[in-house]
């Protein structure tokens, strides 16, 4: 075979593979609708899952108190505490670990932001986000695990 045709076959199957790349494209948007279906089913298994890990974290923390939290900045959950050290109020202590599902917005993204606090310093201010069409829920759930552990452990080595 002569090399014009070969060059002919092979521009034949790059513009299928462009065209079988297009309608695979076209299949996985989402319309407006399905895309809030969507987050909506995320934010519920994470924010469960947030809700789980931080009532086992207060299980081995006494003093923390635990609070579901559902508003317009996102859905979650927050452990917090105060350690009140002697009369003056300077010495007061505040320690906290919030994690919230943030609402869906028109970047179409899932996003999980977090907020720690140990003594009154700030330990951690996080934020990870995926889009919502290649959302991985199970990197979301590892994230969240990793972030409550790493509180566990500040938490335990600053007290």
């Amino acid at each position: 075979m002569d090399f014009e045709k070969r060059l002919e076959r092979a521009i034949v199957r790059g513009q299928q593979t462009r065209d079988a790349r297009g309608r695979e494209a076209a299949e996985k948007t989402f319309s407006e609708e399905e895309l809030k279906t969507l987050h909506s089913k995320y934010r519920l298994e994470l924010s469960e899952h947030i809700e789980n890990c931080l009532k086992k974290l207060v299980d081995h923390f006494p003093g923390f108190r635990f609070q579901t939290i559902v508003g317009e900045e996102g859905w979650g959950a927050k452990i917090s505490r105060d350690d009140f050290q002697g009369r003056s109020a300077r010495r007061n202590q505040f320690s906290r670990l919030e994690m919230l599902v943030r609402p869906f917005n028109t970047t179409h993204i899932v996003e999980l932001a977090v907020k720690a606090t140990i003594r009154n310093k700030e330990i951690f201010n996080r934020t990870h986000y995926q889009f919502l069409s290649q959302a991985d829920l199970d990197s979301f759930s590892e994230l969240i695990d990793l972030w409550v552990l790493e509180y566990a452990e500040s938490y335990t080595a600053r007290t």
